[in-house]
């Protein structure tokens, strides 16, 4: 959210999923939109019924090329939106491990074709039509994608040293750590020694969400 923030397009942070009609900003001036991620499933719709309203969201923003990015479960939940499959990964994909590059585009032009990042998933979902693959690992075919206005990361280029903490701090994402096989002291050693790597590649891809975010902004304003 900084970058927008950086570049004065003011933000608005909401949490809905609880919400079966949830007050949300008036549509026709969000200049982008952010889905993030969450422990629910994409399609938790009796348990989480805001889940159906982020799917609405999405579709209309692809529907208007209005800029919108999808981070785990905010990248599930546009890839659904969307048409693409979900289901049970055959494992979960926790911790630090590579992706590939098998695409271009713009916000990965500074990528390498293998990349480490940081997962925390169960579910995965598939390529919805007419999407576009840019990344994917060993266990999940679709790590990233694109479509019209979309960009979905089934990974996390977000995350910071305070907020790996605040993760660590909470018991069920410790033990869904643990079951996949990692530990706490593990993944901060490993956040160590990639963060200083992947940070200038995060900052290319929330810049350039930014920058179309504010392109898109002027529009609104005509």
């Amino acid at each position: 959210m900084s970058n927008l923030e950086d570049i004065g397009l003011e933000t608005v942070t909401m949490n809905i999923v609880d919400k079966k009609k949830p007050d949300l900003p008036d549509f026709g001036e969000l200049a982008g939109v952010v889905i993030m991620g969450g422990p629910m499933g994409a399609l938790d719709y009796d348990k989480y019924p805001g889940l159906k309203a982020e799917a609405k969201l999405a579709r209309a923003a692809v529907a208007s090329g209005k800029p919108i990015l999808g981070v785990c479960l905010g990248h599930q939940i546009i890839a659904t939106a969307l048409g693409a499959q979900l289901r049970k990964g055959d494992a979960p994909e926790i911790g630090f491990a590579p992706i590939k590059r098998v695409d271009k585009h713009d916000f990965f032009s500074m990528w390498d074709k293998q990349l480490t990042v940081l997962h925390w998933h169960n579910d995965v979902v598939g390529l919805p039509e007419g999407g576009q693959l840019l990344a994917r690992s060993s266990s999940t075919k679709v790590q990233a994608f694109r479509l019209g206005s979309a960009l979905g990361m089934q990974f996390h280029l977000e995350v910071c040293g305070s907020l790996l903490d605040e993760w660590l701090d909470e018991p069920s994402m410790v033990k869904d750590l643990k079951a996949a096989g990692g530990s706490k002291s593990q993944l901060r050693e490993q956040f160590a020694q990639y963060d200083q790597l992947l940070h200038p590649l995060a900052e290319q891809v929330f810049s350039g969400f930014a920058a179309r975010c504010n392109s898109y902004a002027q529009t609104l304003n005509k």
